[in-house]
């Protein structure tokens, strides 16, 4: 019985289905059968650490790949970066691409304006603007735009530059004003001025996503309203805000100054504050009045926290044409 106890323990080690039914002879020529069969042993490769073939060789191919990546190996971390196929340098394919100037690469028309404007010189707004009117080298009416560098940091919640100016000639633009307001203040906007006025129709067309205007006016009590238009709005510029004089109990006022040439500045993520400031045919003295009226705006927006200078660089040009320098006035 002891014989067959052992036997059957080495028949569980195996995981045999044997049991004490089976007689030791049984149990003998289970054992016996699983003991020949061949168990195929894993060949390691010496260079890599990985299984080969079960019949323990490599081809030809697999030894040259093998050779090769440890070669290569080797010469990485030798620091070693000559070429391997025989050759000295690597020859080029073609001719080494010729990097043409920026100037070279604009319109003959570009070209042309652009040498009335001296790079290296700084010029008063004055002479700025009058050039920049002069070197417009498009056929249609071109914008006048103004450019400010700021030393300032827009993370900063007191840096962060935004606010609204009255231009005295206007922007040359038609702007569309929307009016989210109660009944009651509806008539006092249309007289006013503006385009679209409504409350829960104006909301149905929201719904759709038909957006028909440039700027929206709208009553404090009527803010919360707009929260879930949020998304739609906001990327465009167009969310009703108490500092660009949007959310107002006066809505008439706010249409008025709006339709006048109330315009919104604020800096950019690179601290540089873009404005138009007219047409080329407003001519060059309405633009010098609009250009003064934006830089005093700016100089009261000037944060107390800031150290040093307040506008770094200032650069006036029209829509397609090239950048006039101008000399820093604001401190």
């Amino acid at each position: 019985m002891a014989k067959k106890a052992d036997l059957l323990a080495e028949a569980a080690k195996l995981k045999l289905d044997v049991t004490e039914k089976n007689t030791i002879a049984e149990i003998e020529a289970a054992i016996a059968g699983v003991a020949s069969t061949e168990t195929p042993v894993e060949i390691v490769d010496e260079t890599t650490d990985k299984p080969l073939a079960k019949a323990g060789k490599r081809s030809a191919k697999a030894i040259a790949e093998t050779e090769a990546k440890l070669e290569k190996e080797a010469r990485k971390e030798a620091g070693d970066t000559t070429p391997q196929d025989g050759s000295e340098e690597r020859v080029a394919k073609g001719p080494r691409p010729i990097t043409r100037p920026v100037l070279e690469r604009r319109g003959k028309n570009y070209r042309k304006v652009a040498e009335k404007v001296d790079s290296a010189k700084f010029y008063s707004l004055d002479e700025a603007i009058s050039l920049a009117v002069e070197t417009n080298p498009a056929k249609f009416d071109a914008s006048v735009e103004v450019h400010a560098r700021l030393n300032v940091d827009p993370r900063q919640a007191d840096q962060n530059i935004r606010a609204t100016v009255s231009l005295p000639h206007g922007t040359g633009k038609t702007i569309r004003v929307a009016v989210f307001a109660p009944e009651a203040d509806h008539k006092a906007a249309k007289a006013a001025g503006a385009d679209i006025v409504g409350d829960e129709t104006f909301l149905a067309q929201l719904d759709k996503e038909t957006i028909d205007f440039d700027i929206l006016v709208a009553t404090p009590q009527y803010m919360p309203k707009l929260g879930k238009y949020a998304r739609l709005l906001g990327p465009r510029g167009l969310m009703p805000n108490p500092k660009s004089g949007t959310v107002a109990t006066d809505v008439a006022k706010a249409v008025k100054e709006a339709k006048a040439g109330k315009v919104e500045y604020r800096v950019d993520k690179q601290a540089i504050v873009h404005l138009g400031i007219g047409k080329v045919s407003f001519g060059a003295a309405k633009l010098q009045d609009n250009a003064k009226a934006f830089f005093d705006s700016l100089q009261g927006q000037k944060p107390a926290s800031l150290k040093g200078g307040y506008v770094k660089t200032i650069t006036v040009s029209t829509t397609m044409g090239p950048g006039v320098k101008v000399e820093n006035f604001v401190n």
